[in-house]
């Protein structure tokens, strides 16, 4: 690797871009002995979701960058627990509110202290609470267990999924104080522990000041995007800009100028996208920084959820590629599918793919392609894809580009051979 060419605080768009691919995983060889493992405590926060087409999407963010990983490799990764036999088994993650609700590496237990005391001090909740119904949960926990709600004896089946009964309020406002902590999910249900169980006895604390707490996050943040304006930095574990502004000076990252990453110019009738982009002012890891990001690009289906692209705007002004997940669009209103997954091929979105399964094929209910050079990256994301979650064919249903159809088909068939 060399160095950049041009003095430090000043990057091009595409040398950003590359930084960016570089930090989360997508650009040069992945550490496959780091494992799932790794990629959590290199991301910082993988983000979970109840939709599940191919499989969920912290399944998928560590498949995106590592590859064919089993599944059950995965979830042993997240939530199986590691020591000596004369040490008690200490979890590798736990699940709290970061970007959303998020897998978090177990070390970082004590930087979310500032969240914690924020929900301790919240005056207004939207679920009210029995009286008892708190004591009760966290003593049940304390006799019996690791407990899902429905064997604390809390699910409630309603329509309306936030309709919670006493004890879910109770154990889910537990979670929040981190009095009771969640690492696992059996079944995509939370199991829940009493926090000072499951988390080793070193990080059971909330000794860190907010400013401290929100130091490390902010570095955090920084180290995981390579590069970020300040509403990427605040937006990767849902600060709020002024927390972001109180420690960012000294949080280990470096100013920098990136081109092209200001708004838009105006342009006569609103037309987007039109008019020459300023540079903007950001942030970047000066690590990031010290070498040219080289190496072999991944070729790979995206999770709308997944971290490179979860924030649209970021989204946009990196990939100039404009993505939103359509799940809880009205059909009719859809544009390009249900959980429309973006192709990620030589550093560049080149496309989108609306999967499913039927038995042993993956079907590509909608494929957009961003013209025949983008052909073979399509076609290969969903081959492995297809590999990767036990499915034998592959069947596409509409390409956007008609075209482009016979191509794509071409290319699926001498992969699949």
């Amino acid at each position: 690797m060399t160095s950049l060419p041009r003095p430090l605080t000043e990057l091009s768009a595409d040398e950003a871009r590359r930084i960016v691919l570089r930090a989360q995983g997508f650009l040069g060889a992945p550490d496959r002995r780091a494992g799932v493992c790794g990629v959590l405590r290199h991301l910082g926060a993988v983000q979970l979701d109840t939709i599940s087409v191919l499989a969920r999407s912290h399944e998928l963010v560590p498949y995106a960058r590592l590859g064919a990983v089993g599944r059950k490799t995965v979830e042993e990764a997240y939530w199986s627990s590691s020591g000596s036999a004369d040490a008690h088994p200490a979890p590798h993650a736990f699940e709290y509110w970061s970007h959303a609700a998020c897998i978090l590496p177990v070390e970082e237990w004590p930087h979310f202290a500032f969240r914690r005391r924020a929900y301790r001090a919240r005056p207004h909740w939207n679920h009210d609470l029995p009286d008892g119904t708190y004591d009760q949960v966290v003593k049940q926990l304390r006799a019996e267990g690791p407990l899902t709600a429905t064997d604390l004896g809390g699910a409630k089946k309603t329509s309306e999924w936030w309709d919670w009964s006493g004890t879910k309020v109770a154990v889910e406002r537990a979670l929040m104080y981190g009095e009771v902590v969640c690492v696992e999910r059996r079944g995509w249900k939370r199991v829940y522990d009493l926090a000072e169980r499951a988390v080793p006895a070193s990080l059971l604390h909330d000794d860190l000041d907010d400013t401290e707490c929100l130091r490390r996050l902010v570095r955090l943040a920084g180290q995981a995007l390579g590069v970020g304006t300040r509403a990427d930095i605040a937006d990767y574990h849902r600060l709020r800009g002024e927390q972001v502004d109180a420690v960012i000076a000294d949080s280990g990252l470096v100013p920098v100028t990136v081109e092209g990453w200001g708004r838009p110019a105006a342009v006569k009738g609103g037309a987007k996208g039109l008019g020459a982009r300023p540079a903007a002012d950001a942030w970047a890891d000066p690590v990031a920084l010290a070498t040219v990001p080289r190496g072999r690009h991944r070729t790979t289906l995206l999770s709308p959820f997944d971290s490179l692209i979860w924030e649209r705007a970021r989204t946009e002004r990196i990939f100039d590629f404009t993505h939103r997940l359509e799940a809880y669009t009205p059909k009719q209103k859809r544009i390009h599918g249900y959980f429309a997954m973006p192709v990620l091929a030589g550093g560049r979105l080149v496309g989108r793919v609306d999967p499913a399964r039927e038995g042993s094929t993956l079907v590509a209910k909608q494929v957009t392609v961003d013209g025949v050079r983008a052909v073979p990256a399509v076609a290969q994301a969903l081959v492995e894809a297809a590999s990767w979650v036990g499915c034998t064919d592959v069947r596409v249903e509409r390409v956007d580009a008609p075209q482009l159809r016979d191509a794509l088909d071409t290319e699926i068939a001498g992969l699949l051979g």
